[in-house]
């Protein structure tokens, strides 16, 4: 009886170190669109004579973004899509290590 609540506990512990890769990376991308979204809408509403020449540098990689309204659409896009392979991968990266991991503490 021991034993098995010690297996069922492992099993548990074990699944519940696992991330899931496509909810991180809607979360991560979620937020990487937003903080551009609200940077580049913050600038324009601020406005000025030059408006946010630090940030209309990231139109280097992003083509057709600039520092306007649908630019910070076209950010959040970017973002959302950068944002999401970056936390997908991460958690991919992080359940292999941990399968690595459990597979090695098991032998």
């Amino acid at each position: 009886m021991v034993e098995d609540d010690k297996a069922i506990e492992k099993i548990v512990l074990t699944e519940l170190l696992r991330l899931n890769a496509v909810i991180l990376g809607l979360i991560t991308g979620l937020v990487a669109g937003t903080i551009i979204f609200v940077a580049t809408n913050w600038l324009v509403l601020k406005g000025g004579e030059v408006v946010g020449p630090h940030l209309s540098l990231l139109n280097q990689f992003f083509i057709g973004y600039e520092v306007t309204l649908v630019g910070s659409l076209i950010g959040f896009a970017y973002g959302f899509v950068g944002g999401f392979i970056i936390g997908y991968v991460i958690a991919r990266l992080y359940n292999w290590i941990a399968n690595f991991r459990d597979a090695r503490a098991s032998l």
